[in-house]
């Protein structure tokens, strides 16, 4: 093996992770950078993700070594494509299941030709409020530090681009959907502000990436398989 082929992930390589429930986006970078610290057996190398998932998110995580973290950026302006399950009649604070519901709302009103309507009319471009838990700074802080201390505070709205909007099960309470979004889309403010077009409530049940710009699900591996190529890169 060159030492080109040795140091291929200091030069700049692009791994496809299957991030798994409850696991943060840095608990995934941590974890690679400490596998290929260990097998390449260096002290130090460059590693970072192309935009986060919630620890409640499973799904595609682009993950760039060495010299391609310069192109973090670049992949982070691309569109993502999600599906995953909205609750309708209840809401939470973080709009997912992290935190306990906080209201109920009557769903009896609701029909499943309502649900796809209003589906229709989040597609285009839109100001999207971030939920209060989430990762945006406020004054130099997390947000989601200070709705854990109880402290709320208004986030700015993102000018944000709904491209499609699918109804792929409708079993009322439970709506099914696969959404193409633009860059920094809240998809638990989506489930939110979709319970109350529905003039019900809506919190988020299940999230999954399924494509990042021209990365897709189908490609990616589990963090143990990334593990497990990183070895047999260097034998």
């Amino acid at each position: 093996m060159t030492p080109e082929e040795q140091n291929i992930f200091q030069t700049g390589k692009v791994l496809l992770v299957d991030k798994p429930l409850e696991w943060t986006s840095f608990d995934v970078v941590n974890k690679l950078r400490y596998g290929l610290k260990r097998t390449l057996n260096i002290k130090k190398i460059k590693v970072g993700h192309a935009g986060t998932l919630d620890p409640l998110a499973t799904g595609l995580l682009v993950i760039c070594t060495g010299k391609f973290t310069k192109k973090i950026n670049t992949f982070q302006d691309e569109e993502k494509e999600y599906t995953g399950t909205i609750l309708l009649g209840a809401t939470t604070p973080s709009y997912d299941l992290e935190t306990e519901v906080d209201g109920t709302f009557p769903t009896e009103h609701i029909t499943e030709e309502m649900v796809r309507d209003t589906a229709k009319t989040f597609i285009g471009f839109m100001d999207q409020v971030p939920p209060l838990f989430s990762a945006k700074k406020v004054d130099g802080e997390r947000a989601y530090h200070l709705a854990r201390r109880g402290e709320t505070k208004q986030l700015k709205p993102k000018h944000i681009e709904i491209k499609t909007f699918e109804i792929t099960r409708c079993e009322l309470p439970e709506v099914d959907f696969k959404i193409a979004c633009s860059k920094g889309t809240y998809i638990r403010s989506i489930a939110y502000d979709f319970g109350k077009a529905l003039d019900s409530g809506g919190h988020l049940k299940s999230l999954r990436r399924i494509r990042s710009g021209e990365f897709e699900i189908n490609n990616a591996l589990t963090i143990e398989q990334c593990l497990e190529e990183i070895e047999r890169s260097v034998k």
